[in-house]
């Protein structure tokens, strides 16, 4: 399933993506599934827990699909 989630700013971290778009239940949760190799940003396994995300990028993990876009 395809979700849009808005971006306020100029970007968000994965981290904080994950728990705000409730994929993750916390932080932790967060950082340990981008460690594990779980968390995808546009086709590639993304290492980077607090990488910078742009509208336009896509995450996926588990099955749910996040498309960023940018706040109006």
């Amino acid at each position: 399933m395809t979700t849009p989630f808005a971006v306020r700013g100029d970007y968000i971290q994965l981290d904080q993506l994950l728990k705000a778009a409730g994929l993750v239940g916390s932080g932790g949760e967060a950082h340990a599934a981008v460690e594990s190799g779980l968390v995808q940003v546009d086709g590639q396994p993304e290492s980077r827990k607090r990488a910078k995300l742009r509208p336009g990028q896509r995450v996926d993990f588990q099955g749910e699909t996040l498309v960023l876009v940018a706040e109006e």
